[in-house]
């Protein structure tokens, strides 16, 4: 779609006329009378119609500042969070039980523990109870009790994530042979990028509840509009919302949850552009995920190249993502390790947002990601771990031009390059 007087030309006046006095001296330039020659709309007509489609505030990524999140989460929600002994948030005074023993859950409420949610995950052939404890009650010193209790199961913290059902579109079972699984916040179904899109949803008694992030990473997975176009268009989305539009969303126990629907729904690839610290039952859920064939994808984090790991990306067998800028170069801000396998475009592009302006910038791992799990969902249908593996080797191949071989910067090599939508194209 064009737009009158909206051109690389015109973008090229725009900066000159809003350049500083101070700029202009040292580069020199001659007096233009650049007003003069906009036309009767004026500089706010040459904007309007781009203006109209992105909104050039980047949208964070919600991992990209971490660290402040976590404070400000900690800070303002006293009442329902706390932090562990290494400052992670987590739930106030709640721990998660992985199949635990009857005498582990006895000691529990001995302790004055109470079960708030006593989950089968069929999928995944496990349980998973939620243990609340009573004011004043120590969380640390009962998820060491119980552990030391009960060595064959797992207790920890309800840790909180950051990344970051009911059928809306076409129904599960469509047309689409791609199926790809996402954990993350709301997507927005009625945003032009998935009209006809096929969207089966998790979460939130059923409700919608549209997010920017989540909404931006399923259209980097399966948007398609004039503007944009996601790494598998017309594949089949299931949507786990594991935030439900709570500032203290993203807990560990929601985020295992989804992984059981999705199990339940025989998703081959999973992403989860999430990040937050390792946690006991999150691995074994990532673990049950993968002995049955599924293919985990996540973003590395964005802390820095010297940051501690993050998870699940961290996770063994776990496809961690980073992100890079149009040349090819790693974030500077992205984590580097081992656990780094991909890289794909993570800054200077647009994905959808919810409202107006419909699109927006986005930059971080959390934007990476979800383009190499919708490669990868291609080579993957369905949960299978022979051909989950051969799903990495050839992406890799690629990635290396026939090489698979990994470094700590950007894995096995850079994928998806070509479907970074530039801001300047939304013209």
């Amino acid at each position: 779609m064009k737009f009158p007087f909206v051109n690389r030309r015109g973008l090229v006046a725009v900066a000159l006329v809003c350049g500083t006095a101070s700029a202009h001296a040292q580069l020199g330039l001659p007096s233009l009378p650049l007003p003069g020659r906009v036309g009767p709309l004026g500089l706010d007509g040459l904007r309007r119609p781009v203006d109209q489609l992105l909104d050039r505030a980047p949208l964070p990524d919600l991992g990209s500042l971490r660290l402040d999140t976590v404070k400000r989460l900690l800070r303002d929600h006293p009442d329902q969070l706390e932090a562990d002994p290494r400052g992670e948030p987590a739930l106030r005074g709640e721990v998660l039980a992985w199949s635990p023993s009857e005498a582990a859950l006895r000691a529990a409420q001995i302790a004055g523990a109470t079960v708030v949610r006593d989950e089968a995950l069929p999928g995944l052939g496990e349980r998973m109870v939620v243990l609340r404890l009573p004011a004043g009650a120590t969380t640390a010193a009962l998820v060491e009790r119980l552990r030391a209790l009960d060595p064959d199961g797992s207790y920890d913290f309800n840790h909180v994530y950051t990344g970051s059902g009911a059928a809306d579109g076409v129904p599960a079972g469509g047309k689409a042979a791609v199926r790809i699984g996402l954990v993350d916040s709301g997507v927005d179904g009625a945003h032009p990028v998935f009209e006809d899109a096929a969207i089966s949803r998790w979460g939130c008694d059923g409700q919608a509840v549209p997010a920017p992030h989540g909404t931006a990473v399923a259209a980097l997975m399966i948007g398609r509009s004039d503007h944009l176009r996601g790494a598998a268009p017309g594949a089949s989305l299931y949507a786990a919302d594991v935030y439900c539009g709570s500032p203290v969303g993203g807990a560990a126990d929601r985020i295992a949850a989804a992984l059981g629907w999705l199990d339940e729904q025989q998703v081959g690839v999973v992403n989860i552009s999430l990040v937050g610290p390792s946690n006991a039952l999150l691995a074994r859920a990532v673990a049950a995920m993968q002995a049955r064939g599924h293919l985990l994808v996540a973003a590395v984090g964005n802390d820095g190249p010297a940051a501690p790991p993050l998870y699940p990306a961290s996770y063994p067998g776990v496809v961690g993502v980073t992100g890079v800028d149009r040349r090819g170069r790693p974030l500077p801000e992205a984590a580097r390790g081992p656990q780094v396998k991909f890289a794909a475009p993570g800054s200077q592009m647009v994905s959808a947002a919810p409202g107006t302006p419909p699109y927006r910038q986005v930059r971080g791992t959390s934007f990476a990601a979800p383009i190499v799990a919708a490669l990868l969902a291609q080579r993957l249908p369905r949960p299978d771990r022979a051909a989950a593996a051969r799903a990495v080797d050839a992406l890799a191949r690629e990635a290396g031009g026939g090489q698979a071989v990994a470094n700590d910067e950007t894995g096995y090599g850079i994928v998806g390059a070509g479907l970074r939508t530039d801001p300047s194209d939304l013209r």
